[in-house]
């Protein structure tokens, strides 16, 4: 009989969660608690200028000894509930524009990277710390996840490039998805259903099978987004397919994070971008930043509550011992892929890597896996032991010093004239879309043509004063000048633009058999060769 996780824990949930009404009003005051002590922490730390999830962790540190309830971590209602919200909030505002320019990084970290990684972690934990294979293989796969939600916070805080930033979260969106399906493929060989080929077998027909469900629900989402344009009820739809995804995945035994993944992409760039008004998109985009805003601020909260101080200073030695271990893994898979990378795609800049390095953070999903090992496993204690005190000397370490080396990086500059020039841009962007919308108002018969003259005028009079500043700082092309070198890279910026966007229309031709496949393959060619000499941006 198929098994669906997240409403077995609902269910769960439902049955031993507190009938009589004292233990009700306990556990809503436990939530007043904690949503009382979120909202004085995202207070603090922007008085602080620290990240706000080490913020969260510390403060659930703090308060653990103070609740009328002992509050728990439930793996299964992260991996089933939390983690999918996650996911899609991360892919749906995902620019698959953007990811197409980097893809071949994203796929060497998220991909190999991730092997390489868990594989190195696990073996030095097994020599280090004396764990049997099957443990320490645990601990890599479990250890080789980074939390990407403290190092966009750092990216909010500190000016970075784009398309690092790009990198970081399209690496995100798969390593999770990754991970789950290694964690997984070692549960399956534990229990002796599975031999190393047919484990590679079963990586592919899981990740395969999980972007086809992805796709099918996404693809199905966006049809019936154009049946209706409400914003409320494509909520409700977006998230049905969100956890529904992932459900399904379960059902037929393909990877639920990969077919998250997506169908957020496919709702985020098909079904908002081309079949939702401008209002639609802005509701349901926020709803999912809410959603995944929430979502992490009890994650977190949860982290610390969840370590207990006593037991993390005991398996202190233990716990840096590990963190140096990981590292190595993360270094000794991050710098090798990307020198390779150099072979067959522009590189990565080495401070960049640094980056991508220095920002191994781990976090929930980390904790959640380790919850979830199987109970009959030899040192599934010490596992779960040594992975919270590591996520949380994580967390708070390298969460406060992240932002710090950053800055030492001088990743970029932002000047005087950059910033006066994005300002500009922002106007013009702002007063082009209402300009589209005042035309979409005319031609249904909402707006007067008198009425939409008079607004489309002074609308109009705004982008002609933003496109002539514009003009007069794209022509100043100097590096000598002030801002000359960031005016370069926006103009690069916008020339990757174009070249993507020439590939794309010759590709589709060359699928329609409209061109030639040898005159397409010269031109392609030389596309490549054009984004190859652009500047990073």
């Amino acid at each position: 009989m198929p098994q669906f996780p997240m409403l077995e824990t609902l269910s769960v949930f439902l049955v031993t969660v507190p009938q009589g009404s004292d233990e009700v009003a306990e556990l809503v005051t436990v939530l007043i608690i904690l949503l009382l002590v979120a909202t004085a922490v995202a207070l603090l730390t922007r008085w602080l200028r620290i990240p706000y999830v080490t913020g969260l962790v510390i403060a659930g540190l703090a308060i653990a000894e103070f609740l009328p309830k002992r509050v728990g971590l439930d793996p299964s209602l992260i991996l089933n509930l939390f983690l999918p919200i996650l996911i899609f909030e991360a892919a749906i505002n995902t620019d698959i524009s953007r990811l197409r320019s980097t893809v071949k990084p994203i796929a060497l970290l998220a991909g190999p990277g991730v092997l390489i990684a868990a594989g190195i972690t696990g073996t030095l934990i097994k020599a280090g710390l004396g764990f049997g294979w099957i443990p320490a293989l645990f601990a890599g796969v479990i250890l080789a996840i980074t939390d990407t939600v403290s190092v966009i916070a750092v990216f909010k805080e500190v000016a970075v490039p784009a398309r690092l930033i790009t990198i970081v979260e399209g690496e995100s969106l798969f390593n999770d998805g990754m991970a789950l399906v290694l964690f997984s493929l070692i549960v399956a060989y534990l229990g002796g259903s599975l031999t190393p080929i047919g484990a590679i077998q079963q990586l592919a027909i899981v990740v395969l099978g999980g972007t086809l469900v992805g796709l099918g629900l996404g693809y199905l989402c966006v049809g019936l987004f154009r049946q209706s344009d409400d914003a409320l009820t494509n909520i409700l739809l977006t998230v049905a397919v969100a956890l529904g995804a992932n459900q399904l995945s379960y059902l037929v035994g393909v990877s639920g994070a990969v077919a998250v993944v997506v169908a957020g992409l496919v709702i985020g760039n098909i079904g908002l971008t081309r079949n939702a008004s401008a209002t639609t998109q802005v509701t349901l985009l926020s709803f999912w930043e809410y959603a995944g805003f929430g979502v992490n601020t009890f994650i977190f909260l949860l982290i610390g509550l969840e370590v207990s101080l006593s037991t993390l200073w005991q398996t202190l030695p233990a716990v840096l011992l590990t963190i140096v271990i990981y590292q190595i893994g993360r270094a000794l898979s991050v710098y090798p892929l990307l020198a390779l990378q150099r072979l067959f795609d522009r590189p990565i800049p080495l401070r960049w890597q640094h980056v991508l390095f220095l920002g191994n953070i781990k976090g929930s999903l980390s904790m959640a896996l380790a919850l979830t090992i199987p109970w009959n496993l030899k040192g599934r204690e010490e596992i779960i032991t040594l992975v919270f005190g590591v996520v949380l000397v994580s967390l708070v370490g390298q969460g406060v010093s992240l932002p710090w080396l950053v800055k030492r990086l001088k990743l970029t500059g932002i000047s005087e004239a950059h910033q006066k020039m994005e300002a500009l841009q922002l106007q013009l962007i702002a007063s082009k879309a209402a300009q589209d919308e005042l035309e979409s108002l005319l031609k249904t018969g909402v707006l007067p043509k008198s009425v939409y003259e008079e607004m489309r005028a002074g609308y109009q009079a705004r982008i002609a004063a933003s496109e002539r500043t514009l003009r007069d700082f794209y022509s100043q092309r100097s590096p000598h000048t002030s801002g000359g070198g960031t005016n370069q890279s926006k103009l690069d910026a916008i020339r990757r633009r174009l070249l993507l966007a020439e590939k794309s229309a010759v590709n589709e031709a060359l699928r329609k058999r409209v061109l030639s496949e040898d005159l397409v393959q010269s031109y392609v060619k030389d596309l490549n060769e054009k984004l190859l000499s652009l500047e990073d941006d």
